[in-house]
């Protein structure tokens, strides 16, 4: 990779991917290990095209995961406040 403004998007979304990971359903070790091989995976990629779209998509999936959160969430104090 030989933009260092895309290098520095990818770590940042790498990390942010880690943060948000933190609480996945299935355990820490499991999302980051799958993480680490999605973006291993992409380390050979070279056009700067290519590049940005792939942190798209990690942003798309960073998203996707949020809202998961967030539904759980609702759905736990939905289910706690219809019980009283």
């Amino acid at each position: 990779m030989t933009n260092p403004e895309l290098r520095r998007q990818v770590i940042n979304i790498y990390k942010e991917l880690l943060n948000v990971g933190r609480e996945y359903p299935l355990g820490y070790e499991y999302f980051r290990n799958r993480l680490h091989r999605a973006f291993s995976g992409q380390a050979h990629l070279q056009d700067e095209e290519q590049i940005r779209k792939g942190i798209a998509r990690a942003e798309f999936v960073k998203k996707e995961i949020e809202t998961l959160y967030y539904l759980k969430r609702y759905r736990t104090l939905k289910q706690r406040y219809e019980n009283k």
